[in-house]
């Protein structure tokens, strides 16, 4: 049965949106709250730190994605440079990281309702000590029907999605800013910008701002740049599209999450930070509970109604993104081809939108905490980013011929920084959860295993070679996390400074030799010639 081709009805505005939409979920509900409580005023310069980071890996992808304009796009690119192995363990990661975001997206929109001041919404969350809460079983149903309504809106057409879409990200752009400047206007508390995380006068610590960086949300936040790459295949004209929608979508959600965190600081009381500082602040619903502090009942019955909203624009998005990544997965090779089919009269890939719809159910019952999946989709979010700056490093010495509608100027240096930052960002997630996430990316290499033996290895010698790199750098960092300092979790071998420098180096030299590794696959072979 032949296949059918994705249909191009996205718009360069239609797909910044899709990246915004995805970008302004749950995290800025809870991200300015959990920052600060890292890093306390800190977290300012966290978030313009991240958001730094995002922006070098996210234009590396930019050219990609112009590149090749295919839906699920993000699964492809290494494949493209460094052949099977590669591609398998970057789009593996990617997926995981990815789909994960579906439940929990509607999980955090369960959890804000269970702050509605109805006992039958209370009962929908139960609070434990710790804040690992979890959804009780009233809850978890609501959250799965919220995951099956975002799968049946895309079930149908990509242009019903990207309609859904823009009308829910326009209210998700304008509650978020109507929350940061409400609660600047109503009480702007100056002095709480001194204030210590644990309380005292305020000193930046650059190793509380970069774990931050890390853990508190912000790459979570930004992880939906990957959005309008993924659905490149839809785009029109994707040369122009692709960078103005991912550029577009960085820079518009990180002056709303600017806005968020300074409104935060300046809001919380100042007899609340007298008690234990920025880290004993301890809200369920942060902005919500701000609101009514002070005063603000309309600002927080509309946070009440966005957090269900928002949340659930992002699990729209992300059902879209990550049926288009299993169909590039499959065209990989690396699954079956059954789910690589598209509808022929809607264009969507149904058989890969009902695996993620049984793999998000799966993560739904299995973490019913919001809190419980946020720093492992982070993680495996970090890995993912890896291979984007060293493949497109290596398409230009491989493949210098191909056209390029967006040509990065100085993409060496660039691609460099964007490695070793994503190296960076690895090591401050702090171990042991860097090893764990690590080692999840071990388990799918069976799945790997056993499409190759059924294709014959083929090329085996040169995919292995063009792995090596990879397969030698995830246990390097590892090591070092182990053995790095104590400051983020490790056994104390590399003293606090040394260890950063010291992964700055390790990334140079993995990106060096993975940029060497790259090669003419067959697999870009058929991409150009198609």
């Amino acid at each position: 049965m032949a296949s059918a081709s994705p249909r191009r009805d996205v718009g360069p505005f239609a797909l910044m949106l899709t990246g915004l939409g995805s970008i302004i979920g749950s995290g800025w509900l809870f991200g300015a709250w959990r920052a600060a409580g890292l890093a306390g005023p800190g977290a300012i310069w966290a978030w313009v730190f991240g958001a730094a980071i995002i922006t070098t890996i996210a234009l590396t992808y930019a050219e990609l994605g112009a590149m090749f304009p295919e839906s699920g796009g993000m699964v492809r690119y290494s494949h493209y440079s460094h052949g099977a192995l590669v591609g398998f363990i970057a789009g593996w990661a990617n997926w995981i990281a990815i789909v994960s975001v579906i439940p929990v997206e509607a999980e955090a929109s369960v959890q804000y309702m269970a702050s509605w001041p109805y006992p039958w919404a209370q009962a929908l969350y139960i609070h434990l000590p710790g804040g690992q809460g979890e959804l009780a079983e009233p809850g978890l149903l609501i959250a799965a029907a919220l995951v099956l309504v975002y799968f049946f809106l895309n079930f149908w057409s990509v242009k019903l999605f990207a309609h859904s879409n823009t009308a829910i990200t326009v209210f998700k752009l304008v509650v978020p800013a109507a929350t940061g400047v409400a609660l600047i206007a109503s009480g702007f508390h100056q002095e709480n910008f001194s204030v210590g995380v644990h309380g005292g006068r305020d000193t930046l610590d650059l190793a509380a701002v970069l774990t931050a960086v890390a853990t508190a949300g912000i790459v979570f936040s930004f992880n939906g740049f990957q959005s309008p790459v993924n659905l490149a295949g839809e785009a029109r004209n994707p040369g122009r599209s692709i960078p103005f929608a991912v550029l577009g979508s960085i820079a518009l959600a990180t002056v709303i999450y600017l806005i968020l965190q300074v409104a935060y600081l300046g809001a919380v009381p100042p007899d609340l930070l007298a008690k234990a500082g920025w880290h004993g602040i301890d809200f369920r619903s942060p902005f919500a509970e701000l609101a009514i502090i002070v005063n603000l009942h309309w600002l927080a019955m509309l946070l009440y109604a966005d957090a269900f909203i928002s949340p659930s624009g992002t699990g729209i998005t992300y059902t879209a993104t990550t049926s288009r990544m299993i169909y590039g997965m499959e065209r990989n090779g690396t699954l079956p081809a059954l789910l690589g089919r598209l509808h022929p009269r809607w264009g969507v890939p149904r058989p890969a939108m009902w695996l993620n719809l049984v793999v998000s159910y799966l993560f739904l019952f299995f973490f019913r905490g919001w809190g419980t999946l946020a720093a492992v989709i982070s993680v495996a979010t970090i890995i993912s980013y890896l291979t984007g700056p060293v493949s497109a490093m290596a398409l230009r010495r491989s493949a210098p011929d191909l056209p390029r509608p967006l040509r990065l100027p100085g993409l060496p240096l660039l691609a460099g920084v964007a490695f070793v930052m994503a190296t960076e960002l690895l090591y401050w997630a702090r171990w042991p959860l860097t090893g764990e996430i690590i080692l999840l990316m071990a388990v799918a290499l069976p799945v790997y295993a056993w499409s190759q033996h059924r294709r014959g290895w083929p090329d085996l010698r040169r995919q292995l070679r063009g792995a090596a790199w990879l397969l030698t750098y995830l246990p390097a960092v590892a090591l070092l996390s182990w053995g790095g300092s104590t400051t983020f979790g490790g056994h104390g071998y590399l003293s606090y400074g040394m260890d950063l420098a010291v992964v700055a180096v390790v990334g140079v030299v993995f990106y060096l030799w993975g940029v060497r590794a790259g090669w003419r696959t067959p697999a870009l072979g058929e991409a150009t010639s198609r």
